[in-house]
């Protein structure tokens, strides 16, 4: 009797075990190298707006979030051999990378812009950075637009593993500059000590061509998560949700129209 009473409980107790429980983990792809949106806490952990908004995303979904770190270039490929499941990492909506892979909506949308010395005059024609290096994020939609843009214009583009490492450069002076999400750099450089002495330049770019339509998470082609994750972001659009995550990291609605 004692046995099936424990069984009986047993059983209950699975039952009340939240959803999600029945659900396979959702393997989010991440890199923690992008300060506000994803960086290393000093205890080791992940923090910031990216991280944040995809453990509300699998709460709505009721699903575990497992979180992946990867550089950067390496997360469509991870994703694609099904190392992860998504991923949730300031990727850009781009017409080139939709021949991989399947985009959510956006979940939020900013411009790039270029910072370098303070005083350093940049016309809306570029001119200015013939003979200049300038670093990018290697894998990133800056790396292309730099490419295709600034080096016809002369500029040396100087491709990085990550965008920490460029601010090291900029601010030792091994770099002129560089070109990222205005967001990130305002936030991880320019509001540092060493960001001092730096500030944006030139235009903001918003191409769609290279800048796409506002940043997105990546499924796998034909994966019905895409679907489940969208209707995931307006749910906490509509909740509040969003907006006490964006709330704590940014004075702005980023968003976006």
């Amino acid at each position: 009797m004692k046995k099936l009473v424990l069984l009986g409980a047993l059983a209950l107790s699975v039952l009340s075990l939240p959803t999600f429980a029945d659900e396979k983990p959702l393997k989010i792809g991440i890199e923690a190298a992008y300060p506000p949106f994803a960086s290393k806490a000093p205890d080791g952990n992940i923090v910031g707006f990216d991280y944040d908004i995809g453990n509300a995303l699998c709460e709505e979904m009721k699903v575990k979030c497992v979180w992946v770190e990867q550089e950067f270039d390496g997360l469509i490929p991870a994703l694609k051999v099904r190392k992860i499941d998504a991923i949730l990492s300031s990727m850009s909506i781009t017409e080139d990378r939709k021949k991989s892979v399947d985009f959510t909506n956006k979940y939020y949308n900013t411009p790039a812009r270029l910072v370098m010395k303070s005083g350093t005059q940049v016309s809306d024609g570029l001119t200015e950075l013939k003979g200049k290096n300038i670093g990018v994020q290697r894998g990133s939609i800056h790396e292309r637009f730099a490419r295709e843009v600034l080096t016809p214009l002369g500029a040396e583009i100087k491709p990085y593993g990550s965008q920490n490492e460029i601010y090291l450069d900029v601010a030792a002076g091994r770099l002129d500059g560089t070109v990222a999400d205005a967001t990130l750099l305002d936030d991880g450089f320019l509001k540092t000590d060493a960001g001092k002495g730096f500030a944006f330049v030139g235009p903001a770019f918003t191409d769609v061509k290279y800048f796409g339509d506002g940043v997105g998470i990546a499924v796998r082609k034909g994966d019905a998560l895409k679907d489940k994750i969208n209707t995931a972001i307006t749910a906490i659009r509509e909740n509040g949700k969003y907006k006490q995550i964006q709330d704590k990291y940014f004075a702005f609605d980023i968003y976006g129209k």
